[in-house]
């Protein structure tokens, strides 16, 4: 149960919207996530999935099975080399490819028509996360995707609505009516939790309405030109931009306990930041992870560059003090 006309609506129309038969509604966009991936992996599967997916990516492989192989980050090549290693081992071995479209902390983006066609070519099927550039990016709102022409061609498709759909959940796309059914009566994160609420699928509908709508054009516009000032002001202003243009700015920092100070200063100074350090990333890889809102006006975004100019210098200023503190005990 927990089905309502608002949930099965949505379901209808995202899986229009997306370019497939069915879709299917999660109370939460990791339990999609993890419970497709669960769902569709047995023990003697094979799962080849990016070395920076998502966490309820990697767990929902971890959980699945032994036979997890990762591939250097956004590499066609690492791809087709465990696809081809796996069928001449296993010539009748399952496997499922598990990548994104805009990854969250460097924003970048696979060749997503390239791994499809090697997902047909080794009889593979390809998962696609697109929680974090589905209505944000693109003349239609459909992200990479859209720019890459593969809407509705990827095997299956999930994502979060927790980004530009203002609500907690996810779903999970496919043209198998049998998977919907999987993923009703045998996908724990789905069969044993409690079901989207009637006000999440109102406010993710109407949500998507706004996305397809003149309106919705228009702030995908303005959001991607805040971006592209934030990422040439703070590049003009010495960091170090990671990725491309996209709602996720991510700024190199590096060292944790000058990462810490920078984003202590920063929050003093009235700069909202997202620090990112390991296990997220990689030791001493530290990163702020900005994110853009059309909203934003170019007020706001030089205040932001200023702001974070002032933080590092603050930071280094003080930098000879951190001798004296462990970068795993100093605590902002």
């Amino acid at each position: 149960m927990g089905n309502t006309s608002m949930s099965v609506a949505l379901e209808n129309r995202l899986a229009r919207y997306l370019g497939y038969d069915v879709c299917t509604l999660f109370p939460i966009g990791w339990a999609a996530g993890y419970g497709v991936i669960k769902t569709l992996i047995r023990e003697t599967d094979h799962v080849v999935i990016d070395v920076l997916a998502h966490a309820c990516l990697q767990e929902g492989a971890n959980a699945a099975t032994a036979n997890v192989h990762r591939f250097p980050h956004l590499s066609t090549d690492g791809v087709e080399k465990r696809l081809k290693r796996i069928r001449e081992s296993d010539p009748k071995a399952g496997i499922l490819v598990v990548t994104e479209t805009l990854f969250s902390m460097d924003s970048d983006v696979p060749d997503i028509a390239a791994v499809q066609a090697l997902c047909r070519q080794y009889d593979a099927t390809l998962l696609v996360d697109c929680a974090h550039d589905l209505g944000a990016l693109g003349e239609n709102g459909h992200g990479v995707l859209g720019s890459q022409d593969m809407v509705g061609k990827v095997d299956i498709l999930m994502g979060a609505f927790s980004k530009t759909f203002a609500s907690p959940g996810g779903f999970v796309a496919c043209n198998d009516l049998g998977l919907k059914f999987a993923l009703r009566s045998s996908c724990g994160p789905s069969t044993f939790t409690n079901a989207m609420t009637p006000i999440q699928a109102a406010v993710i509908d109407a949500a998507l309405t706004i996305i397809e709508s003149a309106e919705g054009k228009g702030r995908r516009f303005r959001l991607l030109s805040n971006a592209t000032s934030l990422r040439n002001r703070l590049s003009d202003a010495g960091f170090k931009v990671m990725g491309q243009p996209s709602p996720i700015v991510p700024v190199a920092l590096g060292n944790a306990s000058v990462s810490r100070l920078m984003t202590k200063y920063a929050a003093e100074m009235g700069g909202i930041v997202n620090l990112v350090e390991f296990p997220a990333v990689a030791r001493n890889a530290c990163r702020w992870r900005m994110q853009v809102m059309a909203d934003h006006t170019d007020e706001h975004i030089r205040a932001m560059t200023n702001i974070a100019v002032r933080a590092k210098d603050h930071a280094l200023a003080h930098e000879e003090e951190l001798d004296r503190f462990d970068a795993d005990t100093l605590v902002i």
